[in-house]
């Protein structure tokens, strides 16, 4: 019985502090909530199940590649869906509004998160996956190239073409954030 209380203590160490994080991952992979917390579900459930043969070091990593492996193979599985839900991205940008902001400022923001938001689903998704780690999850380079078994030097470089690409779609469109038109 000691066995259970021992993978309890490091369930409680090094999986449910990263519960928010792995949520912002799967949210930004996923693109809706009921997938989302489905994906960290799983995740949780499946480093339950091998808790015990986790050697401490990287929790953060660990977790976000046993989650990309549990994407890729729901993805395996499913067909993709045809429609996205157009209410969600309503409710969220309703929600990102800045009360204080003029019409202008509103539509130079939304035209300015389409862009983005265009660009991002553009890119190859080798680049998506970079930028999903380091930008949105806060990993480090050094972390994010473990959950991709590539080398650190790789993650920067798509980093930063991903990034460059995101940069030359939004001066393609003519459009900086806070600036009015």
């Amino acid at each position: 019985m000691p066995a259970t209380n021992d993978a309890d203590a490091a369930f409680s160490r090094y999986v449910l502090p990263e519960v928010d994080v792995l949520y912002r991952v799967a949210l930004s992979i996923s693109r809706n909530r009921p997938d989302a917390e489905d994906l960290v579900q799983d995740t949780m459930l499946r480093a339950f199940r091998s808790i015990e043969r986790f050697d401490g070091r990287h929790p953060r990593a660990w977790l976000l590649t046993i989650m990309r492996n549990a994407q890729i193979n729901r993805v395996r599985r499913r067909r993709p869906g045809l429609l996205s839900d157009p209410d969600e991205f309503a409710d969220r940008d309703a929600g990102m509004a800045d009360d204080a902001a003029g019409p202008e400022q509103v539509v130079m923001d939304r035209q300015f998160d389409s862009v983005v938001e265009d660009a991002y689903l553009a890119l190859p998704e080798k680049f998506r996956e970079v930028i999903d780690l380091v930008d949105l999850a806060g990993l480090s380079y050094d972390e994010a190239a473990a959950v991709l078994e590539v080398p650190q030097g790789t993650v920067m470089s798509r980093l930063h073409r991903g990034r460059k690409r995101i940069r030359e779609a939004l001066a393609d469109a003519g459009v900086q954030k806070g600036t009015r038109p």
